[in-house]
């Protein structure tokens, strides 16, 4: 049995290329390519006939979406603040002015107006009565106008939160947001006097995504509803679809220009109690279908120009074959040339 060894090859692109991924070298013998060796006993793969995808890595970052300030909207003495880490959800108390609490529910309409009887109708007063109906205050279907069955839901929310029996909603008294928040650092401390827009913490919405900067060369490959490949720390692997993809901008040092691109997890389970890593994501880019491939290690540099296999036959004898290479992807080479065929063995590393 002949021994092989690993070099590396510096003369063309693909050559290079294929010689970082493990390509293993012919030693120099003056033979031609199609030498033989029998009874070869080392390990082999099987050449395969099938699709081959190609991908780009980018590194991301993990991270909870939609961060925000959130901000008094009445003036007094701030008493009340969560815990960094806390999630408040539809009712839940964001903060407290004068130890009163402002409760959350949930809208993309910010409050401008007070709710009280007589109000004009309007979207506003939708949302506040999906809250109240979510909350199980409101009797009736949610719609435009502040009725008196409207007033008797505020009534009954503030008496169950311990608020003062009402039937109105003072414009500061509750915080509209898209969906329950998630408390991070605080940016007042108990006791500061606050005022209608006086930053209180930040917070985020509860749901998990990869943010990522993809080379401008790349943009072809940021489309919505491109299916990835995610690796998180500790090796673990997921997968997610391409959610937004913004315009390019500059970016690091030295300045380049990236496409910022937002991935969605199609599990957010996955990423466990991480809170914020990064993550390795792999964008599908060529792929090539119905094509013979085999491991990258299987390839041999027959010299500086021409890369070969070497198929081991039923009895074992060996025979070195050129091929030319084509996309290199998930540790396979697509190969074709005379003389290759699925199901035949090649001479692999030893394992």
């Amino acid at each position: 049995m002949r021994r092989r060894t690993l070099v590396r090859i510096v003369a063309g692109g693909v050559a290079a290329t294929a010689a970082g991924a493990g390509v293993r070298a012919a030693r120099a013998s003056g033979r031609e390519p199609d030498d033989t060796a029998p009874g070869f006993r080392g390990d082999t793969d099987t050449i395969v006939r099938g699709d081959l995808a190609g991908s780009t890595a980018a590194t991301g970052t993990l991270r909870f979406a939609g961060e925000r300030t959130v901000q008094a909207a009445r003036a007094g003495t701030l008493t009340g603040l969560p815990a960094p880490g806390t999630v408040i959800r539809l009712g839940g108390r964001l903060y407290a002015v004068d130890n009163v609490p402002v409760p959350l529910l949930h809208g993309a309409l910010p409050a401008w107006r007070d709710f009280v009887i007589g109000m004009a109708d309007g979207p506003d007063v939708t949302q506040l009565e999906r809250g109240l109906h979510r909350l199980g205050h409101l009797r009736r279907p949610p719609g435009p106008a502040f009725t008196w069955a409207t007033a008797d839901a505020i009534d009954r929310w503030q008496k169950s939160a311990g608020l003062d029996r009402t039937g109105t909603l003072p414009l500061g008294s509750v915080l509209f947001a898209d969906g329950d928040l998630r408390a991070g650092a605080a940016t007042a401390r108990i006791g500061d006097l606050v005022g209608p827009g006086t930053g209180l913490y930040t917070a985020t919405g509860t749901t998990q995504i990869v943010e990522m900067n993809l080379k401008l060369a790349d943009q072809r490959l940021a489309v919505v509803g491109t299916p990835v490949g995610l690796q998180l720390p500790g090796g673990t692997g997921t997968t997610g679809k391409i959610s937004s993809v913004g315009t390019p901008v500059e970016s690091g040092e030295p300045k380049q220009t990236v496409v910022p691109v937002v991935v969605a997890l199609d599990d957010p389970a996955a990423a466990g109690p991480l809170q914020a890593a990064s993550v390795t994501v792999s964008v599908p880019s060529e792929r090539r279908t119905d094509v013979l491939s085999v491991p990258v290690g299987a390839l041999l540099a027959i010299d500086a120009q021409r890369f070969g296999v070497e198929i081991v036959a039923d009895d074992g004898t060996t025979r070195r074959v050129p091929v030319t290479t084509g996309l290199f992807a998930a540790g396979r080479v697509e190969i074709s040339g005379e003389g290759v065929s699925a199901g035949q063995r090649v001479v692999v590393p030893r394992r």
